[in-house]
């Protein structure tokens, strides 16, 4: 268990969050959601010792182990992959290192002998002997393959450290378990074995991410940063979504009789746990959703942005007819003899464990790179926008965010070009900061203020939730749903994907599979795992 108790944050006069009281039990998933800047990330940082707080205690049932996911991807560069893995148990690893330190001794003493075999106790009991093929396995499941384990980590691609570093966090199966975006970088089959290893994990977990379908597999709560404190809910991240708005709906609705709004609520309360069956968690979800106080559903201060794209003219029947194109970098394949057409109102979600030849087939179509050969016709009906996925090239001037935005409008007028800069909530004096000190998320907020304008009816979206909070991911998949037009995008926001593709197109260096089916039902078809085996079997 892991009490806090009046804990308290300040930075000079900004109060991050104050009078936290909670308690963190064993055998359930918490899911830390706030906006950007709301200090996610800081609160685990409190929680694992990491940095102090202004006030208040963190107590951490006595005897029980923490893990915590590394963010530092250089701290490991000169120690072997299974090595860093077994360093996440650190008594063990500790018991390891004096062990050997003992039996390397030339003087070899009775005294060396009695603690040696102390050492090999406790060593035995906490499963030593098992511990290379225990960490080797946790790397094997995160798609870390056996002929990598004996590397030095300064050896492995950057997603590689990703999942070593997970896999440290995750090894001796730790009472505490702490994650900031653990899901980052991970491709889908390793994302579900995470979803399942963590729905059935006995301990605690706390967990930030930004990835709703996670959030919603592993949780059985949520822990809110909102008005300057932080507020335990029960329920997944789509039950707290749900309430808050059932909540702000209810508040706005001053006719409306105290018993009709305590009906409601509990109508709500009870159509979510009949859903929780469709949850890993379910059985445990499902016993906490009965048992609710409706006092716990509340109104959320989150502001969404307005994300509103509309068409400037409806497309023809003639869309996008791309012709045997290929492209190779540095003497690799990244894709060959690509061939499909797109339909009016098609929404094509592309695939591939290469983002790079995603990216390079989306910067194709924009117009921004040549494809080696083949060629793509567009109709002649049809107005593209692209949403890059590096946007650095358009932030580099000093422009202020008003005369930034105003470069992609033909209506110049200020309160025009204010008004989408509103919609994505850069309001007052926020409209005078200069373009190249904004973080990423607000670089991804004007890039969307700039699609707006476009009014485009083909949308070219190179992972387009990268840098954005809950709410506006919520706002851009709402959009998107909503959105008339025909759009080609890649992301891995699962919940995004599902909701969005009607069609999934997947590039290998060998070929590619098309298909018209949504995000869920290509992932879980036996022949299309066959089909995806094959191709990249061909590939080793």
């Amino acid at each position: 268990m892991l009490t806090v108790t009046n804990l308290g944050l300040q930075f000079g006069k900004r109060v991050l969050f104050d009078e936290v009281n909670l308690k963190f039990t064993p055998g359930n998933c918490y899911g830390v959601i706030g906006a950007n800047g709301a200090g996610k990330s800081t609160f685990l940082k409190i929680l694992s010792g990491e940095i102090q707080s202004t006030r208040g205690n963190v107590v951490i049932e006595p005897g029980a182990r923490m893990a915590v996911l590394k963010q530092n991807h250089f701290e490991f560069d000169e120690v072997s992959v299974l090595q860093t893995v077994i360093m996440g148990h650190s008594k063990l690893w500790s018991i390891m290192q004096e062990k050997d330190a003992i039996y390397a001794k030339p003087d070899f003493s009775d005294a060396d002998g009695l603690r040696a075999s102390e050492l090999e106790s406790e060593f035995a009991e906490m499963n030593g002997w098992g511990a290379d093929s225990d960490a080797g396995e946790v790397l094997s499941n995160l798609g870390v393959k056996e002929d990598v384990h004996q590397k030095l980590m300064k050896d492995l691609s950057g997603n590689e450290k990703v999942r070593v570093l997970l896999a440290q966090a995750l090894f001796g199966n730790p009472d505490l378990l702490l994650l900031d975006e653990p899901t980052n970088d991970l491709d889908v089959e390793t994302i579900m074995w995470l979803e399942n290893f963590l729905a059935d994990y006995k301990n605690t977990v706390i967990v930030v991410s930004h990835d709703r379908h996670f959030l919603d597999t592993i949780c059985t709560h949520v822990v809110d940063i909102d008005f300057s404190r932080i507020q335990m809910f029960t329920g997944n991240y789509s039950f707290w979504y749900e309430s808050s708005q059932l909540a702000t709906r209810q508040k706005s609705d001053q006719n409306k009789k105290a018993e009709d709004k305590k009906k409601e609520l509990l109508e709500f309360i009870a159509r979510f746990s009949a859903n929780a069956s469709k949850s890993k968690q379910a059985t445990s979800r499902k016993k906490l959703l009965e048992k609710i106080n409706i006092d716990e559903i509340q109104p959320s201060s989150r502001k969404y942005p307005g994300i509103i794209l509309k068409q400037e003219r409806e497309a023809g029947d003639q869309i996008l007819n791309v012709e045997d194109i290929s492209k190779n970098y540095e003497g690799n394949p990244l894709f060959s003899g690509l061939t499909f057409s797109v339909r009016k109102g098609d929404k094509i979600a592309v695939l591939s464990k290469d983002s790079l030849a995603i990216t390079t087939l989306l910067q194709i179509l924009a117009g921004e790179v040549k494809p080696d050969t083949g060629s793509f016709r567009w109709g002649t009906t049809i107005t593209n926008a692209f949403l890059p996925n590096d946007n650095t090239d358009y932030f580099k001037s000093d422009l202020n965010l008003i005369d930034w935005l105003r470069q992609y409008s033909a209506n110049k007028d200020e309160s025009y070009v204010r008004g989408f800069l509103g919609k994505m909530l850069f309001a007052g004096e926020e409209t005078f900061k200069s373009c190249n000190v904004l973080s990423g998320g607000e670089k991804v907020r004007c890039m969307l203020s700039r699609l707006m304008l476009q009014n485009a009816n083909f949308l070219i979206l190179d992972e387009p939730t990268n840098h954005l909070d809950l709410e506006s991911i919520t706002a851009f998949n709402n959009s998107l749903k909503d959105y008339k037009g025909t759009v080609i995008f890649t992301s891995h926001d699962h919940e995004f994907t599902q909701t969005v593709a009607n069609r999934i197109i997947e590039i290998t260096p060998n070929g590619s599979i098309d298909k018209k089916m949504s995000y869920d039902e290509y992932i879980t078809d036996e022949r299309v795992k066959a089909q995806r085996e094959e191709l990249y079997a061909m590939a080793v």
